[in-house]
């Protein structure tokens, strides 16, 4: 290997580790059930955190940056909220806006405007059936798994 070729492969090494997010950050798994719980998703619209878990494993595998294209909108963010109704991402046709909050903000690592959308949705909604991660794979299921040991 040539003196040239190892300073490239260094060089992108640490291009990968100085541009830290372009993945997106996943949370692990007890450390989103303690936000969960320290931001009062307990029981919260009568579901518990492991609804919650559930959700967000489904809609995003705990990815902060997850996006998904589904077509006239997109979803955005840890929790998946749809641009026509409750982000703005500026190409989505007659959107509501509805938590007054850039979608783009949605898919960094701080995840409050995140939770302060998720429960409005929730609230609004009355539970969690806005979410078809949720419906699909949690809906009527033991979920206790997605909490357990933390």
């Amino acid at each position: 290997m040539t003196k040239s070729m190892l300073l490239l492969g260094f060089l992108l090494a640490f291009l990968g580790l100085a541009l830290p997010g372009t993945q997106g950050r996943k949370i692990p798994r007890c450390e989103m059930v303690k936000i969960l719980r320290r931001n009062g998703f307990e029981g919260f619209v009568g579901k518990t955190v492991a609804d919650w878990m559930c959700l967000v494993k489904h809609e995003s595998d705990y990815n902060t940056r997850a996006y998904h294209d589904n077509g006239p909108s997109r979803d955005y963010g840890i929790f998946q909220i749809n641009s026509k109704y409750w982000c703005n991402d500026g190409r989505t046709a007659g959107a509501t806006n509805g938590c007054h909050v850039s979608c783009s903000k949605l898919q960094d690592d701080n995840i409050e405007d995140d939770i302060r959308c998720a429960k409005k949705i929730a609230q609004e909604a009355r539970g969690l059936t806005p979410w078809y991660g949720w419906k699909n794979n949690c809906r009527g299921r033991d979920l206790s798994s997605y909490v357990r040991g933390c």
